[in-house]
């Protein structure tokens, strides 16, 4: 019993501690501000709401830290035989470009030192996750603030931090203990994200103090893909089946870890007013590209006729109509739907986040029937699609008989012709090479969670329509 009672308080503690991830909504949390640390504070201070929420997001850390700078630099050593010989022969710029590339990181376009989106650095080198881990990706090569990021190996990441850890005598944090119980994303650029917030919120009361004498939660866990911040401005609900209201305190549920109590939600919850007007503030990137104009508007009359009724209208007098649609009329993947269930979304309701008890206590949906239908602005530019990830271009979506069953992104570069990832596809993933990172770049959609099915709404057109509808999403 006392043995059973110890490894319960240590799951708990664990489960807990995974706070540092989202689920396509946001964020994180920590006991001390990096304000005071002048490494990570702008020489200018931000002028509007929206600068200083971004300002937030990559200068002040919400959480502990993860891990240190050593420990990040060291990482290299816990790499395969190969890919560890060509670290150990390059320089220390070129080895971080190799380290960020491989975690799907990327540098801050406005930091001279080259620190990462994705992470608070402080001046002392701890390294804090932060919101753009998940949504600070690349747009086909080119950094991006707002966009998916497709190219997130948390898992990976995660593992090789603990194992360098062990080698050079660092302690283990949250992250390293929590990720032994808990996936944290079996393919890259996409995360456990749903299962993160049942742990979270499943041992806070409503005012969001600790509760641990309650049953360990059930658990579906499952991979998810992080959709655009650009979507923000336009969907009155967040997340993918819409249950939760917009608002800025939604923002912060991913802060719970054991150390902020209420009062820290409390103190930073001006911080995230903030935040939520960044959100707001962020718009789609522009295609580039040619575009066919006669094409495009023939597929807008087509996307009108057929596509707006739940994805909404773009351009002058654009209307978004946030369209719950039935499972079983949609047919994409159950499972994102089922694992979260009506008492967590109950629990939500009933908690500080949805304003419970106050004035302007949010509409929660408790019991969904199925996926909101996203806005599609900027949709060529956020691959793959479907909320669990599992398409791999807009054409392989319009064209569902086409579908991969096995594949993984093979090259940086838009497909210009099908829009979205250049792909490659095989029967089975291979054995060679043993690279875990390698293997998690493969998508195989009979996976738990990972089905391509559903939305086949497209087979009504031709094959010429189809081509003038996906011309036209590229104008979005």
């Amino acid at each position: 019993m006392h043995m059973q009672s110890t490894m319960r308080s240590m799951l708990i503690t664990m489960m807990l501690g995974l706070a540092g991830l989202m689920a396509g909504g946001l964020c994180r949390a920590a006991d001390e501000v990096l304000v005071a640390d002048q490494a990570t504070v702008a020489t200018e201070q931000p002028s509007s709401a929206a600068e200083r929420g971004y300002r937030f997001l990559v200068e002040k850390a919400y959480l502990p830290a993860d891990f240190d700078q050593e420990t990040f630099d060291a990482a290299w050593q816990t790499w395969p035989a190969e890919l560890r010989a060509k670290a150990e022969a390059a320089d220390s710029d070129w080895r971080r470009e190799m380290s960020y590339r491989r975690y799907g990181l990327n540098a801050r376009a406005d930091d001279p030192d080259q620190r990462p989106l994705q992470y608070v650095v402080s001046r002392s080198g701890e390294w804090t996750m932060n919101c753009f881990a998940c949504h600070g990706g690349r747009v086909y090569g080119q950094p991006y603030p707002g966009a998916p990021n497709n190219e997130y190996a948390l898992q990976t990441l995660t593992e090789e931090i603990r194992r360098a850890k062990f080698k050079i005598g660092k302690p283990l944090t949250r992250m390293d203990l929590g990720s032994l119980v808990m996936p944290l994303g079996s393919t890259v650029g996409r995360t456990n994200a749903v299962m993160f917030g049942v742990g979270l919120m499943h041992y806070r009361r409503g005012d969001l103090s600790i509760d641990t004498d309650v049953p360990r939660p059930e658990m579906t866990h499952h991979d998810m893909d992080a959709p655009p911040w650009w979507h923000f401005h336009r969907r009155p609900q967040i997340y993918i089946d819409g249950f939760a209201e917009r608002g800025h305190r939604g923002l912060m549920q991913f802060m719970l870890v054991r150390e902020n109590g209420p009062e820290k939600f409390r103190e930073w919850e001006d911080d995230f007013r903030d935040v939520y007007a960044y959100l707001m503030s962020l718009r789609p990137p522009k295609y580039d590209r040619p575009i066919d104009a006669a094409l495009a508007d023939r597929g807008r009359l087509l996307f009108n006729d057929t596509c707006a009724r739940c994805h909404g209208t773009y351009g002058d007098g654009s209307e978004y109509p946030a369209v719950m649609v039935p499972l079983d009329e949609v047919g994409t993947d159950p499972v994102r739907l089922s694992a979260l269930p009506v008492a967590g979304r109950e629990k939500y309701a009933g908690s500080w986040f949805a304003a419970a008890g106050e004035a302007d206590q949010q509409t929660t949906v408790t019991d969904p029937v199925g996926y909101m239908a996203p806005p599609l602005d900027g949709v060529w530019a956020s691959p793959p699609y479907f909320h669990n990830g599992s398409v791999p271009t807009l054409w392989h979506v319009l064209n569902p008989d086409q579908r991969p069953q096995l594949w993984r992104r093979s090259d940086v570069e838009i497909d210009e012709q099908k829009v979205g990832f250049q792909i490659e596809t095989a029967q089975r993933i291979p054995l060679q090479p043993l690279d875990i990172a390698e293997r998690r770049s493969w998508l195989d959609t009979r996976g738990f969670g990972k089905s391509a099915a559903g939305h086949d709404f497209a087979l009504e057109l031709t094959v010429e329509e189809r081509q003038a509808v996906l011309e036209y999403l590229k104008t979005l």
